[in-house]
């Protein structure tokens, strides 16, 4: 394995928790507010989000480099956003299996392979939200339709995979996890860490 470089290392004096009491919760959500003490010895009151679920992302991607994208309404922005097949799962469950389940859901495909390809951070400066990326391949059909709850309208469609990541980089999708995994897929065609025949049609 590489040494990693000496810049990686941590710095400085971690925050420090004091008390803390709860301010919202809900079946996904935690709102606490904390007494803490800054890495700068001030003390401060920090507000942290904790999330009940794991979020898992998954990258579909056929031998012919195309991959699955599925389009909906979101809340919070108030717009429409084309994304990979993603969710939550249970802390509790392998991120893996709620992955599988994402995938036949939004999408109604199984792979025969998976790769954890990315872990990641969302929002680390007022959440602690963990993600877990997977690259699926080997597609096949998993049930006739979409297995959505009462409040999903999701549109599927199928792209090259060279086409997605355009719109990502011109910022037509702006989901960060979808945008992060395309550079990640992107990432490793380039760097021979995908099958050669693979990477090539992603990049053609």
């Amino acid at each position: 394995m590489d040494e990693k470089p000496a810049w990686l290392r941590a710095h400085g004096t971690p925050w420090v928790r004091g008390w803390g009491r709860a301010i919202f919760e809900n079946p996904w959500i935690t709102v606490t507010e904390f007494a803490a003490t800054a890495p700068t010895g001030k003390p401060a009151r920090y507000g942290l989000v904790s999330f009940k679920n794991y979020a898992v992302a998954v990258l579909p991607l056929y031998d012919d480099g195309t991959t699955v994208l599925v389009g909906q309404n979101r809340f919070p922005a108030g717009d429409y956003s084309w994304e990979i097949p993603e969710g939550g799962g249970p802390l509790e469950h392998d991120p893996l299996e709620s992955a599988k389940r994402e995938l036949a859901e939004e999408t109604g495909l199984q792979a025969a392979e998976w790769h954890e390809v990315m872990r990641a951070q969302l929002s680390n400066s007022v959440t602690d939200e963990q993600m877990f990326g997977y690259l699926a391949l080997g597609l096949s059909r998993a049930r006739a339709g979409q297995e959505m709850d009462d409040t999903e309208a999701i549109e599927v469609v199928r792209v090259p995979f060279r086409e997605a990541l355009d719109a990502a980089m011109a910022g037509d999708i702006k989901d960060m996890l979808t945008v992060a995994m395309l550079l990640k897929a992107y990432h490793m065609a380039r760097e021979g860490h995908l099958a050669s025949a693979l990477a090539r049609a992603m990049l053609g």
